[in-house]
């Protein structure tokens, strides 16, 4: 990404979203940038990601918890619970609809966010909040809806950008958790990028040992390790460096 040609903003220091007691900073693409949209697939092969309309990346100076993910769609290979997951939820249709708010989406948010992440701060979360959390004018965002029997499971909001698919979020009927829609959703994704003849499907941000971002390890995807993405597996062998005390 030319940097050269496109100007970079650094947040204030804010509470971090995933760990209480550390601080975060985030760089940020200029956001009144005219060619957003075509630099976004460029920024997310250097570990940036997007939420609402802006484009950013951790830039914390005493922590480099957050590694950015990616699965090759091409060498992905469901392990044995992931071919489980798909039998069970082989009635699942997906639908790749339009953006934007609708009564029945904004409900199984509100309902998810409630029951998986009370006190996260979304769960506070106004409809206008809502519809500038999911997409930007920029973006060709697409909200891949699972449904069965025209009852609607999960939502995965999905960015399409160059050779690539960006998972930006995904929400869901607690009430079925034990049929793991959250996996659903990615292994959805992972086919919905295969059919379009796509390269990646971005996970955002893999934490080790976080308990909602360690999961994005058994997908076993790359990680953006030192400017070049190698198997996570790899970056796992090696201590973490700089991190914040807990």
């Amino acid at each position: 990404m030319r940097t050269d040609s496109v100007r970079l903003f650094q947040t204030l220091p804010q509470a971090c979203g995933y760990w209480s007691g550390r601080t975060a900073v985030n760089l940020v693409l200029d956001p009144a940038h005219p060619a957003l949209d075509a630099l976004y697939a460029q920024a997310l092969a250097h570990g940036f990601r997007r939420a609402g309309s802006h484009v950013y990346r951790p830039r914390c100076p005493r922590c480099n918890a957050c590694v950015a993910c990616r699965i090759a769609l091409a060498r992905f290979r469901p392990d044995r619970s992931q071919r489980r997951c798909l039998v069970r939820n082989a009635g699942v249709e997906l639908l790749d609809a339009e953006p934007g708010f609708t009564p029945e989406r904004w409900a199984l948010y509100q309902r998810y966010q409630k029951l998986r992440h009370p006190g996260g701060g979304m769960d506070e979360g106004t409809a206008e909040d809502f519809r500038e959390f999911l997409s930007a004018g920029w973006s060709r965002t697409r909200l891949l809806e699972l449904r069965e029997g025209g009852r609607l499971l999960a939502v995965a909001a999905t960015d399409l950008a160059g050779e690539a698919l960006s998972a930006v979020y995904t929400w869901y009927d607690p009430d079925c958790a034990q049929r793991g829609l959250g996996t659903l959703a990615i292994l959805r994704q992972i086919g919905y990028g295969r059919a379009l003849g796509l390269n990646y499907l971005y996970l955002g941000y893999w934490i080790a040992r976080h308990p909602r971002m360690d999961y994005k390890r058994r997908f076993r995807p790359e990680a953006l390790d030192g400017g070049n993405w190698v198997p996570l597996a790899e970056t796992e062998k090696r201590p973490a460096a700089g991190t914040q005390p807990r």
